[in-house]
């Protein structure tokens, strides 16, 4: 059995980043009245980025193998309506 090799961390831009920095300070200002400094702002991306990323994309996996699994079952189920009685 081929082994699977572990995922590559997935690269955001420098424009996705500073887009997610803007997003955490403004969370803070708007839920907390505070000022967050941008250290603070990459130490939480970072904490995010990497345990949160994961159990997320896990579940976006096992979304979509669900989704792919009902399709097929419909499939299966359509492709024995087309026999013909004999």
């Amino acid at each position: 059995m081929k082994r699977r090799e572990p995922l590559r961390q997935i690269k955001l831009s420098e424009a996705q980043k500073k887009k997610l920095n803007e997003e955490i300070k403004a969370f803070y200002l708007d839920q907390r009245g505070e000022e967050i400094g941008m250290i603070e702002q990459m130490q939480l991306f970072e904490l995010f980025e990497q345990h949160l990323a994961p159990i997320i994309y896990n579940r976006a996996l096992d979304d979509a193998k669900q989704w792919f699994s009902q399709m097929m079952e419909n499939a299966d189920s359509d492709y024995y309506v087309l026999y013909k009685n004999v």
